[in-house]
């Protein structure tokens, strides 16, 4: 692990951006909705709309792995990342 933000530091939108430009995809998981975006869509307002919470901050948890970008949790996009 690179790097550890702590949840207590907000990130926003202008954050969720400069993640989005510094990855190749992007998977954003809600509940059981699964939501990717590579190429251009990755850098779509849908995409980071897709990143941020209700209260307009980036959700948890969110890992970058190499240049593929995990927001939310769904098992199955991180066992084919992780295995």
């Amino acid at each position: 692990m690179a790097e550890t933000v702590l949840a207590s530091r907000k990130l926003q939108r202008g954050d969720a951006v400069a993640l989005l430009e510094a990855a190749t995809a992007a998977h954003v998981a809600k509940g059981r909705k699964l939501q990717q975006f590579t190429g251009a869509d990755r850098l779509s307002d849908e995409a980071v709309t897709a990143m941020l919470g209700s209260t307009g901050n980036l959700r948890a948890p969110t890992l970058r792995v190499g240049g593929t970008l995990l927001v939310g949790f769904n098992e199955s996009v991180y066992a084919e990342v992780f295995d």
